[in-house]
C-alpha cells in the first residue's frame, strides 16, 4: 500500500511567523496562508508595511524544531514603528495595526 507524503517539512524552518487576519463581521478571523519560504520576520514585516494584511489581529512565531510559540503581536508593532524610516510607503493598514496594538 503506499504511504502519503508527511506533512512535516524535512528542513527545518527555523522561526515561522504567522498573521492571524481579521476579516470582520461575518467573515470572521482566519490564519493567513502562506508559503514556507515567505513566513520570515523580514518577510512578515515587509508585507504588513506593504499593506498586504489588511487587519492582522494576531502574530504568533513558533519553531518546531525548537518546540515553542509564542505571540509576538506587541513586538513586531514596536519594531515596524522603530523602522517607518526605511520604507517609502507606509500602507494605511500598517498604521492602524501599529495604532491599535500600541493602545491595547
Amino acid at each position: 500500500m503506499p504511504r502519503s507524503p508527511s506533512i512535516v517539512p524535512h528542513a527545518d524552518p527555523g522561526d515561522v511567523y504567522l498573521v492571524l487576519e481579521d476579516f470582520g463581521d461575518g467573515l470572521g478571523r482566519a490564519w493567513s496562508e502562506t508559503s514556507e519560504d515567505d513566513t520570515g520576520r523580514a518577510t512578515l514585516m515587509r508585507r504588513i508595511m506593504e499593506g498586504q494584511y489588511k487587519h492582522p489581529a494576531r502574530i504568533v512565531v513558533f519553531n518546531t524544531a525548537e518546540g515553542w510559540s509564542r505571540d509576538v503581536t506587541v513586538e513586531i508593532a514596536d519594531a515596524l514603528r522603530r523602522c517607518f524610516v526605511e520604507f517609502d510607503d507606509v500602507a494605511p493598514a500598517a498604521l492602524e495595526f501599529i495604532e491599535r496594538v500600541r493602545r491595547s
